[in-house]
């Protein structure tokens, strides 16, 4: 075993008298070491509860005849962080996570590692560092939190934020406000709908890595427990085996989740991820093989934001081996799972309980993917949107540009009432080393929805949207306006054309002129020092995962 390194020989008797401290008897230096990352925090809702969750993972753990030892990592909620300053650490933390459960594995020399995980940049990076170790991993996420209730209608944390611009409107007074902000997030958990947790939630169980149901089962509920007591035996059986993460992780099932992401029109910020993760795995992936999947798979599932169903309903439909049983003609399904069994043997159990959560791929919400890559003169390197949070008749928009070269400036126009109907807003100078970054834009996309303008105005981006974000909103602009990217020279009132059944995301000016308006332009030094300084310096575009210097496969 790889921690006979640290426990077997004289030489390692300062090491055994060590481990002995932390509470290790004689039995347990013939045993598997098993690492548990826990990304258990106090402030993170979706993490508040895995303090006692870990607990049934070390059950698992002990049960198959291992020795788990717990370690932490950071966690930073992006709904707390959006909006201000804060949200600049969101993405660069997803790299410390990774370095950090990296240096603690190796460190120790464990012999397989469980991912105790949840929220939006926390999963990727421990799946970014299981990659790099290539050990025997099984992932856990901590589970969705139950929707919460306004007027008899299931709500979320995106309709507290879309609730400030009913408020600014004048369409509900503060004591409205008040109380759907009081129900909206009811308990422990990532937010009730298909935004960047659960979503990545749904790519690992769908590429093998979770037991069945992981990403949908409640935080909650018996079941999540049993689950995580579950994960912690199947991981020893999988360290007997020598069964390594890129076992599971290859070409074929990663195709097999950006299928099921394309089927449920996740958040875009899966794209960052996935190509981030691949990258560290050696696995090629490009934005192309997103939009082809968006291309052949139809969006099946209208789940919040994209439609009226929360997570707790697409688990009782079935969840994700269900919807993979939706679409299994598209699917590779010898793919193995941690849990020891294929995916085509996973989806024959499977059972689609409700039609209109999970449907049939011949009546679809809509005919492509929930997710599409647009390219252009505005987007030479692509661009991102969420199709599955589009209605129909925003697929294709026109419209002068009002240009901004913050958040904070867009938000403020927004709010003041001065975007009319038909503007296409650009946020630029927020991409990965604009910002630096790359903080999402749920704040301005929220305010437009809340102020009933999200069919008349669209938003384009080099930063990122939460996957709570609905309407025409395009993000990962590439390259961004730091590089010298197109976005850098749109001036205000010129024609901006989105068509994305056509893939287009294009600025109507010459090439001439876009040629003149780059004379004199300068590259912009960050404003920022420490951790956010280094990031600027060292952070790759969206197009290729805002991969750091040095990391690229």
């Amino acid at each position: 075993m790889r921690s006979d390194t640290i426990k077997k020989g004289i030489e390692r008797a300062p090491h055994r008298s060590l481990l002995r401290a932390a509470g290790l008897k004689d039995r347990d230096f013939t045993r598997p070491f098993v690492g548990i990352a826990n990304s258990y925090s106090e402030i993170v809702p979706g993490h508040i509860h895995l303090r006692k969750l870990v607990e049934s993972v070390k059950a698992g753990v002990r049960e198959a005849g291992g020795v788990p030892f717990e370690f932490n990592t950071i966690a930073i909620d992006d709904g707390i962080a959006m909006g201000h300053h804060g949200m600049r650490y969101s993405l660069p933390s997803r790299e410390i996570i990774a370095d950090s459960v990296e240096a603690v594995v190796n460190a120790h020399q464990f012999d397989g590692v469980v991912l105790l995980t949840n929220c939006d940049k926390i999963t990727p990076g421990m799946l970014m560092a299981a990659a790099r170790l290539d050990l025997p991993t099984i992932v856990v996420t901590g589970g969705p939190m139950a929707a919460g209730f306004w007027h008899g209608k299931k709500v979320g944390l995106i309709d507290v934020f879309e609730a400030v611009g009913r408020y600014k409107a004048g369409m509900i007074d503060k004591k409205g406000l008040d109380g759907i902000e009081r129900v909206a997030c009811p308990g422990a958990g990532s937010c009730s709908g298909l935004f960047t947790a659960n979503s990545m939630a749904i790519l690992a169980e769908a590429a093998g890595l979770s037991l069945p149901y992981t990403a949908t089962s409640l935080a909650l509920s018996e079941e999540k427990e049993e689950i995580a007591r579950k994960a912690g035996g199947r991981i020893v059986e999988l360290i007997k085996k020598q069964l390594t993460f890129t076992y599971f992780f290859n070409e074929k099932s990663v195709e097999n989740a950006i299928d099921v992401d394309m089927a449920l029109g996740g958040s875009t910020n899966t794209l960052l991820h996935l190509l981030a993760i691949a990258n560290e795995a050696g696995v090629p992936l490009t934005l192309d093989k997103f939009d082809e999947a968006s291309r052949r798979i139809p969006h099946i599932a209208p789940v919040y934001p994209g439609g009226p169903y929360m997570m707790e309903d697409l688990h009782e439909a079935g969840g994700v081996p269900a919807i993979m049983r939706a679409i299994a003609r598209y699917l590779n399904l010898d793919e193995p799972t941690v849990s020891g069994k294929r995916i085509g043997e996973i989806i024959e159990e499977a059972i689609v309980r409700n039609h209109d959560i999970i449907r049939d791929p011949s009546t679809p919400v809509h005919r492509e993917g929930g997710i599409a890559v647009l390219r252009g003169t505005l987007a030479p390197s692509g661009a991102v949107v969420k199709t599955a949070a589009i209605q129909s008749e925003n697929l294709v928009f026109r419209g002068p540009a009002r240009v901004f070269d913050s958040e904070e400036e867009a938000y403020r126009a927004i709010m003041e009432g001065s975007i009319e109907r038909g503007d296409v807003v650009i946020i630029r100078y927020e991409g990965p080393k604009g910002g630096p970054g790359m903080r999402e834009m749920l704040s301005p996309t929220s305010a437009i929805v809340g102020m009933g303008l999200s069919k008349d105005v669209a938003l384009i981006t080099d930063g990122r949207f939460s996957g709570g974000t609905r309407g025409p909103c395009i993000g990962h602009v590439a390259p961004e306006a730091a590089v010298g990217g197109p976005i850098a020279f749109v001036r205000d009132g010129d024609e901006i054309s989105i068509d994305i059944p056509s893939r287009r995301l294009d600025v109507l000016i010459s090439d001439g002129e876009l040629e003149e308006r780059k004379t004199g332009w300068r590259k912009p030094e960050p404003k920022v020092r420490g951790m956010l300084y280094r990031y600027a310096m060292l952070v790759g575009q969206a197009d290729e995962g805002c991969i750091l210097q040095g990391r690229k496969g």
